[in-house]
């Protein structure tokens, strides 16, 4: 399924997750449904996303890799188990040995796991075999994150997988289309240049909202 809408904007991450959520009625009040939140910033999304379908909401950490001096471009990321992907693209025009990947992976690595442990207190993930996971975040750039955490994802077995954001430049919804089972994005605007472009409030997520906002979904489920 590829969805697109003509809106031009979102209000803010809640209100974006609402419109996803309204995209996403096939999945409302099944058993088997997972909703993974990319943290931090899928999380207020995917928070709106799993109270509408009545669904479990847990995060799955996942890290960028920077390019040595230009952090913003991704060459890679990291996820939960150990997975690493990579762009050979990025990798080969700037020269980057595995010494440098490395390097960054080993400090991205610490925040990874220093956020599982934040976020979780200890809690397991919640299953994810045999069931349809709906991984969130967002929105898509470069996809890199997304495409380490599916990647992760599959490797817990669950029956599907479904990539899910309120907006994403088109070529990379286009691609994810390739990697999972199912994908959704609201908007996938041809000219595109960066997630908060597409939000009137893009504040940064923080630690305490990602914990509030999973206190609230657990509270809400007993």
């Amino acid at each position: 399924m590829f969805r697109n809408s003509n809106s031009l904007e979102f209000a803010d991450r809640h209100a974006a997750g609402r419109a996803l959520a309204e995209r996403m009625n096939q999945f409302a009040g099944r058993t088997d449904v997972v909703v993974l939140a990319l943290p931090r910033g899928g999380v207020p999304v995917a928070y709106e996303v799993a109270q509408e379908l009545h669904a479990p909401l847990d995060v799955f950490v996942v890290r960028k890799l920077g390019v040595p001096g230009h952090e913003e471009l991704a060459m890679g990321a990291i996820a939960s188990g150990d997975v690493r992907v990579l762009n050979q693209e990025v990798l080969d025009w700037y020269r980057l040995s595995d010494a440098d990947v490395d390097a960054v992976a080993r400090r991205e690595r610490a925040e990874l796991e220093r956020r599982e442990q934040l976020y979780r207190d200890g809690r397991p993930l919640t299953p994810i075999e045999g069931r349809i996971v709906i991984v969130i975040d967002d929105g898509l750039a470069t996809g890199s994150t997304m495409r380490a955490a599916v990647e992760a994802v599959r490797r817990l077995k669950p029956s599907r997988i479904v990539v899910a954001v309120p907006v994403g430049a088109r070529d990379t919804c286009e691609q994810f289309r390739q990697i999972a089972d199912d994908v959704v994005c609201v908007m996938s605007p041809a000219s595109f240049s960066a997630v908060g472009q597409w939000y009137r409030d893009f504040s940064q997520t923080t630690d305490d909202d990602v914990r509030r906002l999973l206190a609230s979904r657990d509270r809400d489920r007993t």
